[in-house]
């Protein structure tokens, strides 16, 4: 199976070392730097997490715009698309929790994709993300996913720069950080271009700084075939 068959097939890719070294501790500074409690969002934030808005930082926006992060998201969507929003997202300790969920598709199946880039390492002890595999694109008259069912469900396990790009349609979920160890990372969204109307419906909802808003062309990113998908440690059942 390829690089291309295997990324529609699970609904994610999982890229490790995507971000270079030398660029960890300025995303940390920057994530820390940018906290802001629940009320100082326009929409209030869940307690049990931290929220940073760091989306105007340059090496943020850098690893936003990393070549085999692009490939993979155009592929995904498989049309022009922009980067809508990022900000930045960690489980406090005890916190963090959720049920398996999908963000869902606006208009058509692929036409979001969501990119999780980790500035610490993450694994079952400080609220790693849990997703089922292949569950973006039920079979046809398949009976409907139990979302509580986590039987299907892997728990991702990783180090530093390692960066989760998915259909938003995959189930998918954070986990309680067990131990309060440091779990940092920004959470990216990639819109087709049809959804630009209502992206600018919504930026002030969302806390959006970034102008101008960035697009990028799948035929201009490298070949998906050609990036290292899911190619180091195995991604362990939950």
């Amino acid at each position: 199976m390829n690089n291309r068959e295997q990324l529609h097939q699970q609904g994610f890719a999982l890229l490790r070392h995507a971000i270079p070294a030398e660029w960890l501790d300025d995303l940390r500074q920057a994530f820390d730097a940018g906290v802001l409690p629940s009320d100082r969002w326009p929409v209030p934030r869940g307690q049990d997490w931290r929220h940073s808005l760091l989306d105007e930082h340059a090496t943020v926006r850098a690893v936003c715009r990393l070549p085999t992060v692009l490939a993979v998201v155009g592929e995904l969507i498989a049309e022009r698309f922009f980067l809508s929003q990022v900000e930045g997202r960690e489980p406090l300790a005890g916190g963090g929790h959720q049920q398996l969920h999908r963000d869902l598709s606006a208009q058509r199946p692929g036409d979001c994709a969501v990119a999780l880039a980790f500035f610490d390492d993450y694994g079952a002890d400080n609220g790693a993300t849990r997703l089922v595999p292949g569950s973006h694109r039920p079979a046809p008259g398949a009976p409907p996913i139990d979302v509580n069912d986590e039987s299907g469900s892997v728990q991702l396990t990783g180090r530093a720069g390692d960066i989760l790009v998915f259909d938003v349609d995959l189930l998918h979920a954070g986990s309680r950080n067990l131990l309060g160890g440091r779990r940092r990372s920004i959470l990216i969204n990639y819109w087709a271009e049809p959804l630009y109307a209502s992206h600018l419906q919504t930026v002030a909802l969302r806390n959006i700084r970034m102008d101008p808003i960035e697009w990028f062309d799948p035929a201009d990113n490298i070949p998906v075939d050609s990036a290292r998908l899911n190619d180091a440690s195995p991604i362990p059942h939950f």
